[in-house]
């Protein structure tokens, strides 16, 4: 029987992206997104934060560098690995690590009146198809 392993966030950029290169050339691009939770109500009520690192690869890498800026709404398709470290003080830690297949801003971009978002266009990381979005900065008047 075949495997299959998705995940699905929404939230907020917590830090502005991180461009480098891998030793062959390849495009990696980081960010955290920080995704609230709320449980209970009335007095009991509690907020929580997961915190998600993401990594970008390739021409999805170079568009996360420039579309995503820390405090943007940001929604997230990939591939989910839960993995555990010893910090500096010797505790044992877990992170919440995404592999982005593909990603779509939700907020209009910075400097925009219209609340009105068009889909992230550019290659998908996973099949080198153009998606069908339309970037209105693309209009030449």
């Amino acid at each position: 029987m075949a495997s299959f392993s998705k995940i699905i966030i929404v939230g907020n950029v917590g830090r502005d992206p991180e461009l480098k290169m891998t030793p062959n050339g390849r495009p990696v691009c980081e960010f955290s997104v920080a995704v609230n939770r709320v449980s209970g109500r009335g007095e009991e009520r509690v907020e929580q934060t997961d915190w998600y690192r993401v990594s970008c690869w390739s021409a999805l890498a170079e568009r996360a560098q420039q579309m995503i800026t820390k405090g943007r709404l940001v929604l997230v398709d990939g591939r989910f690995t839960p993995r555990t470290y010893t910090d500096r003080e010797g505790k044992e830690r877990y992170s919440l690590d995404i592999s982005a297949n593909d990603f779509q801003m939700l907020d209009p971009r910075p400097g925009r009146e219209s609340g009105v978002t068009a889909p992230v266009g550019g290659e998908r990381a996973a099949d080198g198809e153009k998606s069908g979005g339309f970037d209105p900065d693309e209009i030449p008047f």
